[in-house]
């Protein structure tokens, strides 16, 4: 109840702000709403109308026609886009998955996971250094890229979308490439968005296929880089916890989704669940706090069946 009083609040002035209005978005000010590494609109309804706005925004000022098939890798890859305009091409990626991500549930968001995954390919391969096609090689291409959010981007949205055909995505090399995309990240940025490659990767090796590896001392890993969980994290040797990443709500729900409830501990995942429910958003994370706290109370309702 704590998050339904919060979006029907947050639908109720973003519906105001959007009657005032009605201009088209010009694209500086969609660059705009990307603050540090964040897209800057609240989670209701009218922050989903704001985000599809703002992809429209990012399209026009590289002006992708109407027609071009996002859809399509090969239609997406052609499409040439001024080196100048990289920044608006990955910005572009980020919005497709917070779109997907957030505001979305399966299986509609998948054509935007591949929108998302074809755009950051676009933009890593506007780098002639960037060589993976017509005899180049992916993992040379990502051992000297140092784009670290066209790499997240791409991951992120790569993994969502692969999760609509998981066997083609094996066989695809998915995994693998994934695995280079992640360690060249933790080789430059590994706080990047309060520790993302950590929650990625955590999440990661759970989910994988036991026959492609999965490996929950692996997951445990990964996910104690972002949370402060002594009793579980004390041996397993992750060190620190990345600054900053126990107010990024997503790191909690993601320790609970992708480690204890898979091992079924069921009082300590309610436990912070309900530490995530219980403060405020915050003006530094207002979409995905918001979206995280009620993703939350989802899986509490589930964890309270155990209890």
């Amino acid at each position: 109840m704590r998050k339904v009083a919060l979006l029907l609040g947050g639908m109720l002035i973003g519906c105001a702000l959007l009657g005032v209005a009605q201009e088209t978005m010009d694209l500086d000010t969609a660059l705009g709403f990307f603050q540090n590494d964040q897209i800057m609109i609240e989670y209701s309804e009218a922050g989903r109308a704001q985000l599809e706005e703002i992809i429209d925004a990012l399209k026009a000022g590289l002006g992708v026609p109407e027609d071009l098939d996002e859809d399509s890798e090969d239609a997406v890859g052609a499409f040439e886009v001024d080196m100048a305009l990289k920044n608006v091409v990955v910005s572009l990626s980020q919005a497709y998955y917070t779109l997907a991500n957030v505001f979305m549930t399966e299986p509609e968001n998948y054509p935007f996971y591949r929108a998302g995954k074809h755009w950051a390919f676009n933009a890593l391969r506007m780098s002639p250094d960037f060589n993976d096609n017509e005899g180049g090689r992916f993992d040379e291409s990502v051992a000297q890229e140092t784009d670290v959010p066209a790499m997240y981007w791409l991951n992120a949205n790569w993994l969502r979308s692969s999760k609509e055909n998981k066997i083609q995505a094996v066989f695809a090399g998915v995994p693998a490439k994934s695995e280079m995309l992640s360690q060249r990240i933790l080789e430059l940025d590994p706080n990047y968005i309060a520790g993302g490659i950590y929650r990625s990767l955590g999440g990661y090796y759970e989910q994988l296929p036991s026959m492609m590896g999965r490996d929950m001392g692996q997951a445990l890993f990964y996910l104690c880089h972002v949370v402060d969980e002594p009793s579980y994290c004390s041996e397993c040797g992750a060190g620190e916890m990345v600054p900053g990443a126990y107010e990024y709500f997503e790191n909690r729900t993601f320790f609970v989704e992708f480690y204890l409830m898979p091992e079924k501990h069921w009082e300590d995942a309610a436990r912070i669940l309900e530490s995530v429910l219980d403060e405020e958003v915050g003006d530094v994370y207002p979409l995905m706090n918001a979206y995280s706290q009620a993703h939350a109370q989802t899986l509490l309702d589930e964890v309270n069946e155990h209890l």
